[in-house]
């Protein structure tokens, strides 16, 4: 099963919640109210996307954290990259230094790049505004029971 991290998860909540009102400072305690997240979740991953530049810092009493860019310029590759590291399905596609012990006799090491590359392509191709849009309500078809 290919699965976000919780942390991943929990942060992209956290940032749809940011992404509402992108100019606003936002504190970690208004956040776990907001989400339901605990406390100590909220303030590792808001540290956590401030350091890998998906968030500003803001000090100051009334500081807090506040979107480094536009919702329309964060993808949510960009989210899970900044909790996770980089997107990677297997260990063969995610630039770690570790050797794999079959890689010469692999026949799937390709493809397995491949797959990594669409699924990095289609994260990043979704923007944290299009997350905080709501999703268009489905019009039913209505059937009419007569001929026309």
């Amino acid at each position: 099963m290919i699965k976000l991290s919780r942390l991943a998860d929990y942060a992209v909540v956290l940032l749809t919640q940011m992404g509402d009102d992108p100019k606003h400072v936002f504190n970690a305690l208004d956040l776990s109210a907001r989400t339901a997240l605990p406390m100590p979740t909220v303030s590792k991953i808001l540290a956590t996307l401030a350091r890998n530049d998906v968030l500003k810092s803001v000090r100051g009493a009334k500081g807090g954290y506040r979107l480094a860019a536009t919702p329309d310029q964060i993808s949510v590759a960009d989210i899970i990259a900044a909790i996770d590291g980089p997107i990677a399905l297997t260990q063969c596609v995610d630039d770690s230094t570790e050797d794999c012990t079959v890689q010469t006799l692999c026949p799937t090491r390709a493809g397995w790049h491949k797959i990594n590359d669409a699924i990095h392509h289609a994260l990043d191709q979704v923007s944290l505004a299009e997350l905080t849009t709501p999703a268009p309500m489905l019009q039913e078809k209505s059937v009419s029971g007569g001929k026309q």
